[in-house]
């Protein structure tokens, strides 16, 4: 028995094909923009890494750049001045240790990123600071005693700038910024030695003073009474000539004590001869005549 089966109309040969190259199209640019197009942010630089020619020496700076997939890669380094502490226990020129703590800022020298990356990696301040900054600061502090340290701190920090500067730049292609002490510790029995003698020359000072004081107050003394000597001196001079002199004194203390009487709650009952307010007295009378 023989049945009928429609048969359905053929594709044409020449659309799968298109579809496949289409899509494979896509998937290669979709793979070329992923892959090698590659932004710089600012503060950074690129360096770039071929398969067959090694690191090139060209740096890229900001902005949106393209690399072959697959055969180059993009290196991001990050140029921004950053900070790096270090602490070291050094020795100083009299034989004392010194606990010392520096804080330098540093960024890579953008037109060597190519050979830091080449002979350090990306991770060069780790590999490269902490030595150069230890054996730098060894031999800067070696150079002072250790009573130097304090009283001439800006110019240990310049001597390690300058040392630490041409090492790492000229070496190692890295750029000092600035150099700082931040801490300076001596061990316990200096520092107990420096305190006792900051307690002995305060004392010291503190009796210079006094000694002083003394000097002082003495001559204050033979000042006032020789003051006193020649005030008394010339009132006898006075009082041989005229005692008039003495007559108003009487009554200046007279008027001090009616002052103090009239200011007083109590009630006082006193004689013109308490008050010194009798100024007929016959022994002012015969003073004066004298």
């Amino acid at each position: 028995m023989n049945m009928n089966v429609p048969r359905l109309p053929s594709a044409p040969r020449g659309i799968p094909t298109s579809i496949a190259r289409i899509l494979l199209g896509a998937a290669g640019a979709g793979y070329l923009a992923y892959n090698g197009i590659y932004n710089v942010q600012g503060g950074q630089k690129a360096v770039i890494f071929n398969r067959w020619g090694g690191v090139k020496k060209k740096v890229f700076g900001e902005g949106t750049h393209f690399c072959w997939p697959w055969l180059e890669r993009a290196q991001i380094f990050d140029v921004r001045t950053r900070p790096k502490k270090m602490r070291s226990i050094s020795g100083t020129k009299d034989l004392q240790m010194v606990d010392i703590e520096m804080r330098v800022l540093y960024r890579p020298n953008p037109d060597r990123l190519p050979v830091i990356w080449s002979r350090f990696g990306t991770d060069y301040d780790d590999r490269v600071l902490p030595s150069i900054i230890s054996e730098t600061l060894k031999a800067a502090i070696a150079q002072f005693d250790a009573a130097q340290l304090i009283t001439k701190r800006e110019e240990v920090s310049k001597l390690v700038r300058r040392n630490l500067t041409e090492r790492a730049g000229m070496d190692f292609g890295i750029v000092i910024e600035d150099v700082a002490i931040t801490h300076l510790g001596f061990g316990r029995e200096y520092t107990k030695a420096i305190e006792d003698k900051q307690v002995a020359q305060q004392e010291a000072e503190r009796a210079k003073f006094l000694v002083q004081r003394a000097l002082q107050e003495k001559k204050a003394m033979i000042i006032q009474a020789q003051g006193e000597a020649r005030s008394a001196e010339l009132i006898g001079i006075a009082l041989e000539k005229d005692s008039s002199y003495l007559e108003l004194k009487r009554l200046e203390a007279a008027k001090d004590i009616a002052n103090n009487v009239a200011r007083s709650n109590n009630q006082v009952y006193l004689t013109s001869d308490s008050l010194l307010l009798n100024v007929l007295d016959s022994s002012a009378m015969d003073l004066s005549k004298k």
